[in-house]
């Protein structure tokens, strides 16, 4: 059987209906795997069945900085991230790429501190609202009000070039139908000398027509996964250096371990003996745009 290829306008619209659900934490749709998925536990149910703190634990994040969060903020739809936000320094200006209901926009806002300034960009109108709301209950926790959401497509960032210190994002490139156009756009609004440093999830090879025409696994952040030898080609051809990919095989075995059904099956239309880590990594992905180059004095 022919799987027909969905077009970008497509997977916008599948990947837009399934994190507006999410959002509004619809509970028809976290009953029903068909509906569709997201990055987390149970991600074919869409709602983690499970603790989504315990699951953000499990991955890296301490449970002290999950504890100052506001409530509702943790979806459970992580894949790394953590060590990125914590390297960050006062006083910078940072992006979060799908920043959804504003976790890790949240997290970084205290590291840049009030003369800092923190950029959320979602394209689902519903995310924006929740993050949005939930600005006021952090801005009352922390005594801040460095951060912000705007609403867009992380194909066409509704932010200034060369703004920004740091681009950082979480299991959201993947949905891109265009992630070259998105690397592009990372280096146009960094700073020279700012930095990149993503968790996404990505492919140690391709994975069955069968998987990748899944509706679930589009929106669970595996079907739209690119190889990481393309990651890696689109980075250095939108111009940044100092490319790094760290494969973090612990996250799969995170998923596997809360009996992800999204994930349970994958397995279903792999060969024989292959298990969704022989294909499925999380990726810590760091680069950074050059410094301008200063015109040599001559004579």
């Amino acid at each position: 059987m022919t799987i027909r290829k969905k077009t970008a306008d497509e997977i916008r619209a599948t990947v837009m209906e399934g994190y507006s659900k999410i959002a509004g934490g619809e509970v028809a749709f976290a009953r029903s795997p068909a509906a569709g998925g997201c990055c987390g536990p149970n991600s074919g149910a869409c709602t983690p069945s499970t603790d989504p703190t315990a699951f953000a634990a499990s991955i890296g994040y301490s449970p002290e900085e999950l504890k100052l969060l506001p409530d509702g903020v943790n979806l459970g739809l992580s894949c790394g991230n953590p060590a990125a936000i914590a390297a960050l320094e006062p006083g910078q200006h940072v992006l979060d790429l799908g920043s959804g209901a504003g976790m890790d926009a949240f997290l970084a806002g205290p590291k840049v501190g009030p003369r800092g300034r923190v950029i959320g960009v979602d394209m689902t109108p519903a995310m924006l609202h929740k993050a949005r709301a939930n600005a006021r209950s952090y801005a009352q926790r922390s005594g801040l009000s460095n951060v912000e959401f705007r609403l867009g497509e992380i194909e066409h960032l509704p932010v200034a070039d060369a703004s920004v210190d740091v681009v950082f994002s979480n299991c959201v490139l993947n949905l891109s139908p265009d992630q070259g156009q998105v690397w592009r756009e990372i280096a146009r609004v960094l700073r020279p000398g700012g930095r990149v440093a993503i968790s996404d999830l990505a492919l140690l090879r391709p994975l069955p027509a069968e998987v990748t025409g899944m509706v679930e696994a589009l929106v669970g952040c595996v079907a739209g996964a690119a190889l990481v030898e393309q990651i890696e080609e689109w980075m250095r051809s939108a111009g940044l250096i100092e490319v790094a990919l760290v494969r973090k095989p612990e996250y799969v075995a995170s998923v596997m371990s809360f009996e992800d059904p999204l994930y349970q099956r994958i397995l279903e239309h792999l060969p024989a003996g292959h298990t969704p880590a022989d294909y499925i990594t999380s990726l810590d992905i760091r680069g950074r745009k050059p410094l301008l180059r200063t015109p040599s004095r001559c004579c």
